[in-house]
């Protein structure tokens, strides 16, 4: 008897969770509905407009409210589940998720809605980190390269599908609710994760809980408002001066934020952003490549959309459907990923930027010569190989970016590698978008598209270029 409680002893402290199939599903699908609704209103904000009688710094809040609300809320929502337990974190935010899209999908005016897309922003800060924490807290070995590789895939269908799905539900008008449905269709989905989750995901959380960090978590806060609200609303609200006023803030803000986490780092507190992860290479320098890499995804996918709509004369459906064949390429070449690495390790980042290149310009010859007939056929090419190199370099960052974070602090370091991403998401749509609407009144859409397309060719070779310092293998 005594041997067999000594055995069970030994065995408990070291089993650790591990990650069914069906939890991975549950898990990816929680990733996939914050992206798809960062996307999704994009189609749909005509129909918001005449509907709610908004204009359009209005409007821009309706998507700016959601992606700074988000991104502000990243780090904390990590901190919180390592804390709290990471599935139960997981479901209280897939559930604040649910209630706030239905609380969107019914808002009577506008500015009803600007708040519940902040709140919706909130509930995704809460849900996302907790996915990316739970893969590298339950898998091991192959099947974290394989779960890392599925997020990856996951992460990029998400922001094609935004805009395809959006179009679709708009153009459907089911049930003559219009643009609500593009909010409404996360509830069923919502109640299926939820159901999903409790049964599949198991619980995970850090074996020495840090408490939460208020002054820094509120100066992050500043440092990311002082930098994504004035470029996320400046040019609907035609640059006023507080836009200038926040940008002059920003480096001030991120000042003091790093002052505070490497005091309290050296008192031997826990600050909501430990300095010691930036010791790791792995993660530095995969943070640096995918600032470049989502500025240029997010503004190439804003642009395109704007090209096809009102220059080619798409209608959003349509517009949509067009990048299918980057959607389709991305999903099968990142399958692929984990056994190229395995074979050529960390250079298949490498050729991923240089054959999205390949894309990127195929489309800008596309554009040159056929414009405005621009539909599926003729973008398929480019549209594909741009895809295939995006699926050999996402995924692979991603997952280069935690090799090497403790289990005890994934939570922070999800939130910390989300934060970035989607912070360069919004700065993308902000600066190549802003650099295309300037362009197009001088120099027409077909040139401005061509002349930004070039733009991000210049930052994809950036991109390469940080490539060749990752680390050549994933540990």
């Amino acid at each position: 008897m005594t041997e067999t409680l000594t055995s069970r002893t030994v065995r408990s402290p070291v089993a650790t969770p591990q990650l069914s199939g069906l939890g991975l599903f549950t898990v990816l699908l929680g990733a996939a509905l914050p992206l798809i609704d960062f996307f999704i209103v994009n189609v749909a904000l005509p129909t918001i407009g005449k509907d709610l009688h908004a204009g359009e710094a209005v409007l821009e809040l309706v998507v700016a409210g959601y992606g700074v609300s988000y991104a502000v809320l990243l780090v904390l929502g990590g901190r919180l589940g390592d804390l709290f337990g990471r599935r139960e974190f997981f479901l209280y935010g897939m559930a604040a998720f649910g209630v706030t899209s239905l609380a969107c999908g019914l808002a009577p005016n506008a500015w009803t809605l600007v708040a519940a897309r902040v709140a919706q922003g909130a509930a995704a800060a809460a849900m996302l980190p907790q996915v990316l924490a739970t893969i590298q807290a339950a898998t091991t070995g192959k099947h974290r390269a394989k779960a890392m590789s599925l997020y990856g895939a996951t992460a990029g269908l998400s922001m094609v599908a935004g805009q395809i799905l959006g179009g679709v539900l708009v153009a459907a008008d089911i049930w003559g609710t219009g643009w609500r449905s593009v909010f409404l269709v996360n509830v069923p989905v919502v109640v299926v994760g939820l159901f999903l989750g409790a049964r599949a995901v198991p619980e995970t959380r850090s074996q020495h809980p840090e408490p939460v960090d208020g002054p820094g978590t509120v100066l992050l806060a500043v440092s990311l408002l002082t930098l994504l609200a004035p470029l996320t609303e400046g040019r609907a609200a035609g640059w006023p001066v507080w836009t200038w006023l926040s940008l002059a803030a920003f480096p001030f803000a991120v000042w003091a934020f790093y002052t505070v986490e490497r005091r309290a780092d050296r008192l031997g507190r826990t600050p909501l952003v430990p300095p010691s992860l930036f010791a790791l290479t792995s993660l530095r320098r995969g943070l640096v490549m995918i600032v470049p890499f989502s500025i240029g995804f997010s503004g190439f996918m804003f642009v395109i959309a704007v090209s096809l709509q009102q220059g080619a004369g798409l209608g959003p459906v349509p517009a949509g459907l067009a990048l299918t064949p980057m959607a389709v390429a991305f999903f099968a070449v990142s399958l692929y990923g984990p056994r190229l690495v395995a074979r050529f390790g960390t250079r298949v980042v490498t050729a991923g930027g240089l054959i999205q290149a390949v894309g990127i310009g195929l489309l800008v010859v596309t554009a040159w010569r056929s414009w405005p007939h621009l539909g599926v056929w003729e973008l398929l090419p480019g549209a594909a190989v741009a895809g295939a190199g995006q699926a050999l370099q996402l995924p692979i960052t991603l997952r280069i970016i935690l090799s090497e974070v403790p289990a005890a602090r994934a939570g922070v370091g999800s939130g910390v590698m989300v934060t970035t991403q989607q912070s360069a998401l919004a700065l993308g749509v902000a600066t190549l978008g802003t650099l295309f609407l300037t362009l197009v009144p001088g120099m027409g859409m077909r040139d401005a598209l061509m002349t930004t397309l070039l733009v991000q060719l210049a930052g994809i070779a950036l991109t390469v270029a940080l490539s060749l310092r990752l680390p050549r293998t994933i540990s």
